[in-house]
């Protein structure tokens, strides 16, 4: 079984090239969506890594924005056109690294071929009552021009409250924007994109959709039985903070014990020495 790993990037490439190198496998080919406002020459040194190809569609990533969300789902519509068929399509950023062998998420995934991994809690968590307002007020965040905030605080000031525009219960989390997901699940995705106009128009002035638009799909899909909540991946994020932890070799003995496939995030400018560490235990591991 194939997995194809799409990998979002904004900066480092030399901890990219450390991450595909470290995840070589047969099985594995790995897309490369580098944000649109970063310059792509730098990266260019990547293909001649076995497997590595570049999302031809670049976008502009907005911190928050609904750009960040186009990014991710037009790169799985770029390789769900390629003609290569995958078992599972695996979201990473060029800041994850990954916990087990690549044999053994190879083995994961081939045992559990009917599922999807996400992360999401429900509408009645205490992450949602924070989050609301994501929808429920206008966000300008992926526009630019002269005055926009005061734009954006006017609006929300004579305009009532937005309500979400389908009828669905709503899914997301702090952790929800990374997934690992099979054919079916990508395949769902895809086509509801291609085909719900509404909702995509409704998401252009909402905040932070990467975190809640695609659990939110596909639990109110037929394929919602098949959604394990659980995205495989180790993510701290203090009290808070709306990024999560920058790892070091402080963080090793919990990345260890969470059983987890990846982690994030990672930054080679603050601690290189934690890949090195996991590096050195995963190699035990077996490999191809």
């Amino acid at each position: 079984m194939r997995i194809a790993h799409i990998i979002i990037a904004h900066k480092n490439p030399e901890q990219l090239n450390r991450l595909l190198l470290k995840m070589q496998h047969p099985d594995f080919d790995f897309y490369i969506h580098v944000d649109k406002k970063v310059d792509i020459k730098p990266y260019e040194f990547l293909r001649a890594i076995r497997g590595v190809k570049f999302i031809q569609e670049r976008s502009i990533c907005n911190w928050g924005g609904y750009s960040t969300l186009q990014a991710m789902m037009s790169s799985l519509q770029e390789v769900l056109l390629n003609g290569v068929e995958y078992g599972f399509y695996n979201l990473l950023s060029a800041q994850d690294y990954p916990l087990k062998s690549n044999q053994e998420i190879c083995d994961f995934l081939q045992q559990n071929s009917s599922k999807s991994f996400i992360y999401y809690e429900a509408e009645d968590s205490k992450w949602w009552e924070g989050a609301v307002y994501r929808f429920q007020r206008y966000h300008l965040t992926d526009y630019n021009f002269s005055g926009k905030f005061f734009i954006e605080n006017m609006l929300n000031k004579i305009l009532p409250l937005r309500k979400f525009p389908l009828a669905m219960k709503l899914y997301g989390g702090s952790k929800s924007s990374w997934w690992t997901i099979n054919k079916e699940s990508a395949g769902y995705l895809a086509n509801y994109f291609d085909t719900e106009n509404k909702i995509k128009k409704f998401l252009k002035f909402c905040w932070g959709t990467d975190e809640f638009v695609i659990p939110t799909i596909l639990m109110n899909s037929p394929l919602k039985d098949h959604i394990v909540n659980d995205n495989l991946r180790y993510i701290d994020f203090p009290d808070g903070m709306a990024n999560p932890k920058i790892l070091t070799l402080a963080d090793l003995d919990k990345l260890r014990a969470s059983h987890m496939l990846f982690a994030r995030k990672f930054d080679v400018g603050i601690d290189i020495d934690i890949l090195a560490a996991i590096d050195e235990y995963t190699s035990n591991s077996k490999q191809v």
